[in-house]
C-alpha cells in the first residue's frame, strides 16, 4: 500500500493530476473492443464445442477461453502498445525535466526553461510506422498472448462455474447480480494469476527508457533481468491495483453482454449456417 500511495504522490508532483490520464483517450478505445471481442469470441468458442448441446467439460470451457483471448489480442494490441507511450512518455517528460532543473542549479549560468511538447497517440504512431512498419505496432505481441490468452483461460471457465451457482434452474439465467459478483471474482483472479506477465509485456513494449533503466531483447531476457535486479516481487507490482480495476470491469461488462447480446449472437449463428 506505501508503494501505490508513493507512487500516487510522485506522479502527481512530477506530471500533475491529469498527468495520471496520460493515454486514457487510447485506453477507452481500447477496453469497448477488448471486451466485445473476448466475450464474443468465448461464446463463439463455446457454441461449436459443445457437441449436441452437452454440458462442456473444463478443458473444452479452456480451449474456448484460449480462443477468445487470442482473437483478442491480435486486435487490440496495436492500442495497448500505443496506451504504453503515452504514458511513458509523461514519465520521461518529467524524469528529463527534473534532471535539467538539477542541472541548472548546479550551473551557474541561467538557462532558458524548456518547452514540454505534449506526445499524442497520432504523433507515436506514426512515428512508430515510420521507423517499424506495421510491425512496431506489434511489438511485445508474444508477451501480449502470453498475459491474455491464460487470462482467458482462466477467466472464462471460472466465471461460468460461478455464475452456475446463481442459478436455480439450468434453463433460466443467474440474476444480474449474480453474473456481476462472478465476473468481478474471475476477473481479479484471473488478474492476478497474469500479473507476472502483464510486468514483464509492458517492460518489452516500453520503447523509452529512463535513466539506468534495462533494455530487453526478449521475454526471457527480460524476465531473467526483473529476477535478477528486483527479486521474484517484481513480477507482482501493480497486481492490487490490475485487480481493483478489472474486476468491477469484467463485472459490468457481463452483466451488459449477458442481459442478451450473447443470445442474440448464438440464435444468429444456426440462421447463419442455414
Amino acid at each position: 500500500f506505501v508503494c501505490r500511495s508513493d507512487c500516487l504522490i510522485k506522479t502527481i508532483r512530477s506530471e500533475g493530476y491529469f498527468g495520471m490520464y496520460r493515454g486514457a483517450a487510447v485506453n477507452l478505445t481500447l477496453v469497448t473492443p477488448e471486451k466485445a471481442i473476448k466475450l464474443a469470441a468465448n461464446d463463439f468458442f463455446r457454441h461449436h464445442l459443445s457437441k449436441d448441446g452437452k454440458k462442456l467439460t473444463l478443458l473444452r470451457e479452456m480451449l474456448a477461453g484460449c480462443g477468445a483471448g487470442t482473437c483478442q489480442v491480435i486486435v487490440t494490441t496495436p492500442m495497448e502498445m500505443l496506451k504504453i507511450q503515452l504514458q511513458d512518455a509523461g514519465r520521461i517528460a518529467a524524469q528529463k525535466k527534473l534532471m535539467a532543473v538539477q542541472a541548472q542549479l548546479s550551473s551557474s549560468s541561467v538557462a532558458e526553461p524548456a518547452v514540454e511538447r505534449r506526445t499524442t497517440a497520432t504523433q507515436i504512431t506514426r512515428e512508430l510506422l515510420r521507423s517499424k512498419g506495421i510491425a512496431g505496432l506489434y511489438k511485445g505481441l508474444g508477451a501480449t498472448l502470453l498475459r491474455d490468452v491464460p487470462f482467458s483461460i482462466v477467466y472464462f471457465p471460472l466465471f461460468a462455474n460461478l455464475n452456475k451457482l446463481g442459478q436455480k434452474d439450468p434453463n433460466v439465467k443467474a440474476p444480474f447480480y449474480v453474473s456481476f459478483l462472478s465476473g468481478c471474482v474471475a476477473g481479479s483472479t484471473a488478474a492476478v494469476a497474469v500479473n507476472p506477465f502483464d510486468v514483464i509485456k509492458t517492460r518489452l513494449q516500453s520503447l523509452q527508457r529512463g535513466v539506468n533503466e534495462d533494455t530487453y531483447s526478449g521475454i526471457l531476457d527480460c524476465t531473467k533481468k526483473i529476477w535478477q535486479k528486483e527479486g521474484p516481487m517484481a513480477f507482482l507490482k501493480g497486481a492490487y491495483c490490475r485487480a481493483l480495476v478489472i474486476a468491477p470491469l469484467f463485472g459490468i461488462a457481463q452483466v451488459v453482454y449477458f442481459i442478451g447480446i450473447a443470445e442474440f449472437l448464438l440464435d444468429m449463428l444456426p440462421k447463419h449456417r442455414a
